[in-house]
C-alpha cells in the first residue's frame, strides 16, 4: 500500500475473533481497512498517524438493543453511544419499529403510545415505508443503524390496535409486508410481548412470521411474554418454541435473572444450552447494569391499552376502568397498594409545568405529595403528559448478572433510552463497564472474549459479513481504548456521564471520536444483511 488516509500504529490488535491480542498496525483508506503485520513496510503517504502505544485497537462495538429509533434523528451526534465505542446499533426492537406503517395516523399514534420509551421528538416523521424511514439515517447520523421490523407495526397495519386474532388472510398480509421489509434491508423480526398491540400476537402467529423472516435469512429478536405461565421459565420456553415452529434463529434480548425469581440463573441459562443441544439456533444479549427502563404505561394491564392512544386515554380518565385496574393491582399484593411499594419507580421525561418538579423523583414521592393512590397517580400523570412518562426501576440482580455476561452464547445490548433527566446508566456506560469492571477489575472474562462478544458475535448474528472483525477489506469501524483506564462513570444517581478510556472511534473510516471528543462527523450508514 503506497498511501492511506489514517494509520493506527503501536497498539495491540484485538481483532474481534477472540484470538489473543497481537502487535500490528491498521491502515485505513476510504471506508476500508488493511492489516499490517509487524515489520511490514509502512505506507509512504499517510494522511494522519495515530500512536496507539499502550492501547487496544478493536472493531467497533455492536449494540443489539437500542431505543434510538427517533431520538437519534433529533440528536444525530449520538454521543451517549459513540463515546462508549458503539459504531453500529439495532433499532426497531421490542416489536416497536416505526415502519412499515403506511398510515400517517398510525405512525403518529405509535409515536404517542410509545413516547415514554422512545421519546417523541419533533422530527417531522412523515415516512410510510421501510426505505423512507431508513433514508433518514443513511449518512446523516454518527453510527451505523440496523433495523428490525416490529410485530406491532405489522399488526397495526393489518389488524389495527385491538386484541383480535390474526386469521389466515391477515397473517398472509403481514408476512408479505415482512418479506418486503426484509428486501428493503431489515435484519429480521422483533417482538415486545409486554407492549400492545404486538403483545396480542399468539405463539402460532409469531412462529409463522419467524418462518418468513428466516426464509429471508433474518432473525427473530424477542422481548418475551413475561406474564406467561410461571413468569420465570415459561416466557423463554415460548420464545424458543417460536423458533422451533418457525424454523428460524431466535435471539432473546435483555436476558437476565431477577432477585425475585424463584431460583437462580442456572435454570434460565440451561434453557439456552438445552435448545442449542437440540440443534436450535438460540442466542441472547444482556445489559451489564442493575437498572431497567421503559414507559410508565407498562404498569397498567394490557386491556386498558387496547385500541391505541385514543381509547387508552378515555379509559385512563374513566372511573370504572380505574377501579378495575385498582382491583387487579391489589390482587398482586400489598406492594402495589402503598407508596412504599412504588419507591423503586423513578419517573422522568415530564413536559408540563405542573409536573416538571417530579423529574427524577419516584412514583412513591408523587403519591405521598398528592395523597393519591398508585392508580390515580399513574393515570393522571399519563393523561397530563400525553402518555410520555418514562420509568427507571430495578432490573438484573447484581449478584447473578455475571453469569449472563460471561456465558459464551451471550452478547450485549444496552437497551438504551435517551429521555428524561436521569435515564438508566446503561445508556452511557454499558460497554466500558464490561471492559473496566468485568474484565480488568473482576477478571470474570478475558479482554479478547469480551471484545468478541461486542463485535464479531453480534455481527455474525445479524448477518453482517464485513464488520465485527479487523480484517483486510472490512469496513473501518474501529475503537481505540486504554485497557488500564477504560471505565464507566454512569451511575443511578448521575447517569449522563461519559466514560473514560475510549480515545478514538472510527465509523466507516471517519474519526467520530478524536482524543475523546466528538468531531461532529456523521458517517453512519444503514447496515443490511449480507450473504456469502
Amino acid at each position: 500500500m503506497e498511501s492511506c488516509d489514517l494509520l493506527i500504529e503501536g497498539g495491540t490488535i484485538v481483532d474481534g475473533s477472540g484470538a489473543a491480542g497481537r502487535a500490528g498496525s491498521v491502515a485505513v483508506r476510504g471506508d476500508r481497512l488493511t492489516m499490517l503485520a509487524p515489520g511490514a513496510r509502512r505506507p509512504e503517504n499517510v494522511g494522519r498517524a495515530i500512536d496507539a502505544a499502550g492501547k487496544m485497537v478493536a472493531p467497533g462495538f455492536i449494540d443489539l438493543h437500542s431505543h434510538a429509533g427517533l431520538m437519534m434523528l433529533a440528536d444525530p451526534l449520538h454521543e451517549p453511544k459513540i463515546r462508549q465505542g458503539v459504531t453500529t446499533e439495532v433499532i426497531g426492537v421490542d416489536g416497536l419499529s416505526y415502519a412499515p406503517l403506511p398510515s400517517q395516523a398510525d405512525l403518529n399514534a405509535l409515536i404517542t403510545m410509545n413516547a415514554g420509551l422512545d421519546g417523541a421528538p419533533d422530527i417531522g416523521a412523515d415516512w410510510q415505508t421501510v426505505a423512507g424511514y431508513l433514508d433518514r439515517f443513511d449518512g446523516k447520523v454518527a453510527v451505523n443503524v440496523g433495523l428490525l421490523i416490529g410485530n406491532s407495526a405489522l399488526r397495526i397495519s393489518r389488524l389495527g390496535w385491538d386484541d383480535v386474532p390474526a386469521d389466515r388472510a391477515a397473517l398472509a398480509d403481514m408476512s408479505s409486508m415482512l418479506r418486503e421489509a426484509m428486501e428493503s434491508g431489515a435484519l429480521g423480526l422483533s417482538s415486545g410481548l409486554d407492549y400492545p398491540p404486538g403483545a396480542f400476537a399468539t405463539t402460532e402467529e409469531l412462529a409463522a412470521l419467524t418462518q418468513t423472516a428466516a426464509a429471508a435469512r433474518g432473525i427473530y429478536h424477542t422481548h418475551v411474554r413475561y406474564p406467561l405461565g410461571d413468569r420465570f421459565l415459561d416466557p423463554f420456553r415460548e420464545a424458543i418454541d417460536i423458533g422451533r415452529r418457525g424454523q428460524g434463529p431466535v435471539h432473546i434480548t435483555h436476558f437476565y435473572h431477577r432477585q425475585s425469581h424463584p431460583d437462580g440463573p442456572e435454570p434460565l441459562l440451561a434453557l439456552i444450552d438445552d435448545a442449542r443441544t437440540e440443534g436450535l439456533d438460540v442466542t441472547f444479549d444482556t445489559y451489564p447494569y442493575e437498572w431497567a427502563s421503559t414507559r410508565l404505561l407498562i404498569q397498567l394491564p394490557q386491556w386498558i391499552q387496547a385500541g391505541g392512544p385514543g381509547p387508552l386515554k378515555e379509559r385512563l380518565a374513566d372511573r370504572g376502568a380505574r377501579e378495575r385496574v385498582r382491583t387487579e393491582l391489589s390482587e398482586r399484593g400489598a406492594a402495589y397498594t402503598s407508596p412504599a411499594g412504588w419507591a423503586d419507580v423513578r419517573l422522568g421525561y415530564f413536559a408540563t409545568e405542573a409536573n416538571i418538579r417530579w423529574e427524577g423523583h419516584t412514583l412513591a414521592e408523587v403519591m405521598t405529595d398528592s395523597g393519591k393512590d398508585a392508580v390515580d397517580t399513574i393515570c393522571d400523570l399519563l393523561l397530563d403528559e400525553d402518555l410520555r412518562v418514562n420509568q427507571v426501576t430495578s432490573g438484573p440482580w447484581t449478584e447473578t448478572m455475571h453469569h449472563f455476561v460471561v456465558h459464551p452464547l451471550g452478547m450485549f445490548g444496552t437497551d438504551s433510552t435517551f429521555i428524561g433527566a436521569k435515564p438508566s446508566p446503561r445508556t452511557y456506560g454499558s460497554f466500558p463497564r464490561v471492559l473496566g469492571e468485568f474484565v480488568r477489575e473482576r477478571a470474570l472474562l478475558g479482554l479478547e472474549e469480551a471484545v468478541r462478544k461486542m463485535t464479531s458475535a453480534p455481527a455474525t448474528r445479524l448477518g453482517l459479513n464485513d464488520r465485527g472483525l479487523l480484517r483486510d477489506g472490512y469496513n473501518a469501524d474501529i475503537v481505540i481504548f486504554d485497557p488500564d483506564t477504560v471505565r464507566s462513570n454512569a451511575t443511578y444517581d448521575d447517569p449522563r456521564r461519559f466514560p473514560d478510556g475510549i480515545d478514538y472511534v472510527l465509523v466507516n473510516g471517519q474519526l467520530v471520536v478524536d482524543g475523546s471528543r466528538h468531531t461532529g462527523a456523521l458517517p453512519g450508514r444503514v447496515v443490511r444483511r449480507q450473504f456469502g
